[in-house]
């Protein structure tokens, strides 16, 4: 039987499950891949944005339509109603997946933090400084016709990978602060940084961190084979717009092959980025364990850095709403163990995250928000009354001590980024 559709959304109702767009999803502003539609607003949005989308029946709420439903691709009519009941709520619960099932052949072994903050920043600035020119330099090569330089990029990844290996902490905050220009670029090095974070956690050996570390930075290289002005478009994409953006995986691929990279992994973060956990995604729709391993840590730090970044059709959001998009996908969008791995690997509130405290100050996380993830090192920017402080201070929330009468400072909630105009990367220690 029929279970997924393709409909027009000018024939969309309340009550359908839309699990896929003719376009990619983190070029609209849907925060997650699949959701109920539950107001008129839901269907205006979706108009704006698509031409059609894909109707899962079995996520459905029961509904009756006053038409046959249409079909994009011709004049052939799907004859079965949405009659099928569904719930937001996610999956049942499986048998948990050990990692070393995940990651077979691969010998797991736990990291521990081998420098202090303190220490491994200064190191870790000049790591990225040295990866964000090289990036730049490369790139700008491969647009003008020239082939990747991947022993170059290997090269640069390494003091990266070293850094993130012995702390993860000061990498973390200084790519924060260090917004590249190109939302492109930025987003390709902040995903990178994300999934060394996870495979640390997981206990991946350091040849696969270096792994994880490229598939990122090129899983979105075939985009420089695709028009700029279409990156730049700032009006829901024509079926042929779409289809011309997905291409950039089959662009990404060429690229691979023209510079000779032969390892796998790479390739597979390259190929299957897009794909979903539930078969949702594309180009293949690949589901469960076929996605490759690498492919399934891939779409969780893209997603991840996508929804914590402004992008041209959404503002970012709190890094803590974002884990919470996430966990609720695991085992739809993503895969369970690995959801839990990555919010394990880089703490509720990450570094770089603007926080207010109980004191109504408001500052950026720094440091300890793995081990403490409740409590960790803030620099104060804002006093109580949300005016800046002259000279910014660091407090340690586990120590610090509650004043006479008064509980401890806490963190009290995470903001958006840039609020209260808050510019990161004019933020120096």
């Amino acid at each position: 039987m029929l279970q997924t559709h393709r409909v027009s959304t000018s024939d969309l109702h309340i009550g359908m499950y839309v699990s896929a767009l003719d376009r990619p999803w983190l070029e609209t502003p849907f925060i997650t891949q699949g959701f109920l539609i539950e107001t008129t607003e839901d269907i205006a949005k979706l108009q704006r944005y698509c031409q059609s989308v894909f109707v899962d029946s079995r996520r459905s709420r029961e509904v009756h339509l006053a038409k046959p439903l249409q079909t994009v691709e011709g004049s052939a009519r799907t004859r079965k109603v949405l009659q099928q009941k569904s719930s937001k709520a996610a999956p049942k619960e499986r048998p948990r997946v050990p990692m070393e099932q995940i990651f077979r052949g691969r010998r797991l072994t736990p990291y521990s933090d081998d420098s202090k903050w303190e220490e491994e920043h200064p190191r870790a600035q000049q790591a990225l400084n040295t990866l964000i020119f090289d990036i730049d330099d490369i790139f700008e090569n491969v647009t003008t016709g020239d082939k990747l330089n991947v022993i170059k990029l290997r090269k640069s990844v390494e003091p990266v990978v070293d850094s993130i290996s012995r702390n993860p902490d000061a990498c973390l905050w200084v790519n924060r602060l260090k917004q590249h220009d190109q939302y492109t670029y930025q987003h390709s090095l902040s995903a990178s940084m994300w999934s060394v974070s996870l495979g640390r956690q997981v206990g991946l050996p350091r040849q696969d961190l270096r792994s994880l570390a490229m598939g990122c930075l090129l899983m979105d290289v075939g985009k420089l084979r695709i028009d700029p002005a279409l990156l730049r478009l700032d009006r829901e994409f024509s079926t042929q717009e779409a289809a011309e953006m997905a291409g950039h995986i089959g662009h990404g691929l060429d690229i691979l092959d023209e510079c000779g990279v032969m390892n796998r992994d790479v390739i597979d973060m390259v190929a299957h980025h897009h794909e979903r956990y539930d078969g949702s995604g594309y180009p293949n729709g690949m589901s469960g364990e076929d996605i490759p391993a690498f492919a399934r840590i891939a779409a969780i730090v893209d997603t991840y850095d996508a929804l914590t970044s402004n992008r041209m059709h959404a503002k970012a959001i709190a890094p803590s709403d974002a884990i919470k998009l996430l966990y609720n996908a695991r085992d739809r969008d993503f895969q369970a163990e690995l959801v839990e791995a990555f919010i394990q690997a880089i703490g509720i509130y990450p570094a770089g995250t603007l926080v207010e405290l109980s004191s109504g100050e408001v500052g950026v996380v720094v440091a300890e928000y793995r081990t403490r993830r409740l409590r960790p090192k803030v620099m104060l920017l804002l006093d109580a009354n949300k005016n800046k402080i002259a000279r910014p201070q660091v407090v340690d929330l586990q120590e610090e001590p509650a004043q006479a009468g008064a509980p401890a400072l806490t963190i009290k909630k995470s903001l958006q980024p840039q609020a209260y105009g808050i510019d990161l990367t004019h933020v120096s220690l």
